[in-house]
């Protein structure tokens, strides 16, 4: 990734911005997303994608018990 100006942007009246989609595609940004705002410095803030700890696991036990036990743990 890189660190170029990619372009510029302005904070509409709404206090809103438009990322350009070049820079989301670039950056595994899509739309629903929940960003986290940093304070870097004066004029200066820094965008993260906060972590979605649920969609990086799932599917992590896959295999861990056999076919139909948990079925059978339920009717119990």
């Amino acid at each position: 990734m890189s660190t170029e100006v990619k372009r510029l942007t302005k904070i509409s009246r709404k206090n809103q911005i438009t990322i350009p989609v070049d820079v989301l595609r670039e950056t595994g940004i899509e739309p629903g997303d929940q960003l986290i705002i940093r304070v870097a410095g004066p004029g200066h803030l820094t965008l993260e994608r906060r972590r979605d700890v649920v969609q990086e696991v799932a599917g992590a036990l896959t295999g861990t018990y056999p076919a139909g036990y948990l079925d059978e743990l339920r009717r119990e």
